[in-house]
């Protein structure tokens, strides 16, 4: 018989086990409602934060956190896997009357359905595909950050050497890019760009870590822990050089250790179809992944 062969490599996530939540303050938790629950059709949080105070949207095994605050924008974008395309767009045009004089748009490409917050953050939203986001029906598969040129190669070796996790340097016809693994299949994309550089407002994202001492470690090493939250969670901002201490980029990572009582809370996921007029009893909830 044929020995089988595998590629083991493959099978690798490295240090950062997933990718938790992203966070951005919006002024008016009305119109969070309207555009990530009744628009994306994604589910608010029923269990946690269920005020006006704050708003944690749940989409497969991730979040967004929406607290009420100053507006804050993600210097990029965040992607999404989400299913049935054409749902989504009638959904999003249902929502474009009661958003309007907000930032709110959408348009569909042909990678997706490319949609802005009211306050500007940019979400786009791909279809399920096995072959690119694993098999996920539902998820944040990516964020993509814009950074100046000439950053990406310090970032790919910033998250190799401090975090622990495989990251690439890709250099082809879609631009220059760092690609940093962020869970089985979740990713970090910091992507160069000529455009100018927008001023970072204080937003954040979450990861969860295997190995949650040593990178504790080398930050301190580098002086870039900003916040020792608890026993299961520190903060950092800035990535840097690793050679000459410059910053490449700023972003707030809130770092979770496996230890965390919220690491892998079970979230829940409505079927967006659901409706009081086509109510089928048993289909209140979907999958995040793929059937």
């Amino acid at each position: 018989m044929e020995e089988r062969r595998y590629d083991r490599a493959a099978e690798d996530v490295g240090n950062i086990v997933g990718l938790g939540h992203v966070n951005t303050a919006v002024p008016k938790q009305r119109l969070s409602t309207l555009f990530y629950v009744t628009g994306l059709g994604l589910t608010r949080d029923p269990f946690i934060n269920t005020g006006i105070d704050n708003m944690w949207i749940n989409v497969g095994q991730s979040q967004f956190h929406l607290p009420t605050g100053r507006i804050e924008v993600l210097r990029g974008v965040t992607g999404l896997v989400v299913p049935d395309r054409a749902a989504l767009l009638e959904r999003l045009a249902r929502v474009r009357k009661p958003l309007a004089g907000t930032g709110f748009d959408f348009r569909e490409s042909n990678d997706g359905v490319e949609t802005v917050s009211p306050w500007g953050n940019r979400i786009h939203c791909h279809a399920p595909d096995p072959e690119r986001f694993g098999p996920v029906a539902l998820g944040m598969a990516y964020v993509g950050f814009d950074v100046r040129p000439g950053a990406a190669a310090g970032i790919a070796r910033f998250y190799r050497e401090v975090l622990a996790a495989p990251a690439d340097l890709i250099d082809d016809g879609n631009g220059r890019r760092a690609r940093v693994m962020v869970g089985a299949n979740q990713h970090f994309i910091f992507r160069e760009t000529d455009a100018p550089e927008r001023a970072y407002d204080g937003h954040h994202v979450q990861i969860d870590v295997a190995d949650f001492s040593g990178p504790h470690h080398r930050l301190q090493a580098l002086g870039l822990v900003t916040e020792e939250s608890s026993q299961h969670q520190y903060r950092f901002k800035d990535i840097v050089d690793l050679d000459t201490a410059r910053v490449l980029f700023t972003v707030e990572h809130e770092v979770r250790s496996m230890r965390h009582p919220m690491y892998a809370r079970a979230l829940v996921n409505r079927d967006p179809a659901q409706a009081a007029m086509n109510y089928r009893p048993g289909r209140d909830s979907m999958p995040w992944s793929i059937e």
